[in-house]
C-alpha cells in the first residue's frame, strides 16, 4: 500500500470489569503484559506503520520497550475511547488521505494477516472494520431479564477491530459527533452517522477482546494454539 498507515490504539482504561489490580492492558497473559502482545501483532502486520499510542497522563504500568515501531508517540487519552481517538488524530501529523487504523489494545490474539487485510480494505471511501457473522441464535431480553423474543441473525455481524477510514473521514465523523454529544462505541458508528457504509471485511473468530476476567484464560489458549500453527 503506497499511502502512509497510522495505527491508533486507545489504551487508557481502567478495565474495571475485569477486577484486577492493575488496568487489564497490562494484566499478565502468556508471561507479558495484554498490551505487549497487542502490540507485537500490530508490528508483525505493519511494521511500517507510525503508531500513536493512548494512555493516561498518570499511567505507570507502560513500558517503552515493548513498542517496536520506529515511528511511534504517545499521547494524552481521554476519558472515553472516542475522545483518545479524537485526541491521537488532532495531535498526529497525517494528510486526509492517510490510512488509520484504530485497534482495541485489549485484542491481543488479532491475526496479522487479519490487520494486512483490513488496511487494505480501509483505503476506500467509506472505510472498512473487520467483523464476522453472528452464529448463534439471538435472543431480545425484556428490562427484567426474561426472553422476550428471538431475533433474526439474518444480516447481523459482530464488528471486530482494527476499524479503518482515510484520516479525513474519521476526523470529520469523530468532531461531528463529538459536536452533537452523540455517543458512539466505535469508530464505524461515527462513520455511519454520516451517512457512510464502511465495508465489513471478515475476520478470524479467534480475534478475542479481553473483558472478563475468564477471557484471560481463554486467550492465552488461543495464542498457545495460533504459535503453534506458525
Amino acid at each position: 500500500m503506497s499511502r502512509p498507515i497510522w495505527l491508533v490504539v486507545p489504551a487508557a482504561g481502567q478495565g474495571r470489569r475485569m477486577g484486577g489490580d492493575r488496568p487489564k492492558q497490562y494484566l499478565p497473559l502468556a508471561g507479558r503484559p495484554i498490551m505487549a502482545h497487542t502490540l507485537e501483532r500490530l508490528h508483525q502486520a505493519l511494521p511500517n506503520a507510525r503508531l500513536a499510542l493512548c494512555l493516561d497522563d498518570g499511567d505507570a504500568w507502560f513500558e517503552p520497550a515493548w513498542v517496536a515501531f520506529t515511528c511511534w508517540q504517545r499521547v494524552t487519552g481521554g476519558a472515553e475511547r472516542m475522545d483518545s481517538v479524537l485526541g491521537a488524530l488532532r495531535a498526529v501529523p497525517a494528510d486526509d488521505d492517510d490510512i488509520v487504523l484504530v485497534h482495541d489494545v485489549a485484542r491481543p490474539c488479532v491475526s496479522p494477516d487479519d490487520v494486512r487485510a483490513l488496511a487494505r480494505a480501509a483505503d476506500s471511501d467509506d472505510g472498512a472494520l473487520l467483523a464476522m457473522p453472528v452464529a448463534d441464535t439471538m435472543k431480545r431480553a425484556t428490562p427484567g431479564g426474561a426472553c422476550a423474543r428471538t431475533e433474526s441473525r439474518a444480516g447481523l455481524w459482530h464488528a471486530l477491530t482494527p476499524q479503518g477510514f482515510r484520516y479525513g473521514l474519521l476526523r470529520r465523523a469523530l468532531e461531528r459527533a463529538a459536536a452533537g454529544g452523540l455517543a458512539v462505541t466505535d469508530e464505524a458508528s461515527a462513520v455511519e452517522a454520516l451517512g457512510r457504509h464502511p465495508r465489513l471485511v471478515g475476520g478470524r473468530r479467534d480475534n478475542l477482546k479481553v473483558t472478563h476476567p475468564d477471557d484471560l484464560a481463554l486467550a492465552g489458549a488461543i495464542l498457545t494454539a495460533q504459535n503453534a500453527s506458525l
